[in-house]
């Protein structure tokens, strides 16, 4: 069985006249990557990675996406990052969640569910 792939890619990217569905999905991929590093400190192709993982490689993060969303959350303070060694000891920035960056995961968490819930309401009373 083969999973269809959900890319995730081009929502960093800031312009005038944005799409409501483009924040959105910026949102969605900043969460994901907040979640991801309550795990701990991990650098860009780790974070990834993890996500697509998680999920079950239904979800692609493109590396034209999660760079700058990586440095737009550090911007907002709800990253800090470093530099190290990876696991192929080569020289990476690591981001690491910051506890301003723990609270707006609790609160993005809140409105994703309300969100989640929301949708579920009205598709189920499509089904019906």
């Amino acid at each position: 069985m083969v999973l269809a792939s959900l890319p995730i890619e081009h929502l960093g990217e800031s312009m005038a006249g944005k799409s409501s569905r483009a924040e959105m999905l910026q949102g969605t991929l900043d969460m994901l990557i907040l979640r991801t590093l309550v795990l701990g400190p991990a650098h860009g192709h780790t974070i990834a990675r993890n996500i697509e993982q998680t999920s079950e490689d239904v979800l692609v993060v493109e590396q034209g996406s999660l760079y700058p969303a990586l440095h737009r959350l550090e911007h907002r303070g709800w990253l800090s990052s470093s530099w190290g060694p990876s696991e192929n000891n080569r020289k990476a920035k690591f981001y690491k969640l910051t506890p301003a960056g723990k609270k707006q995961l609790v609160a993005e968490t809140s409105r994703w569910r309300q969100m989640a819930a929301a949708i579920g309401r009205v598709m189920g009373e499509a089904e019906e």
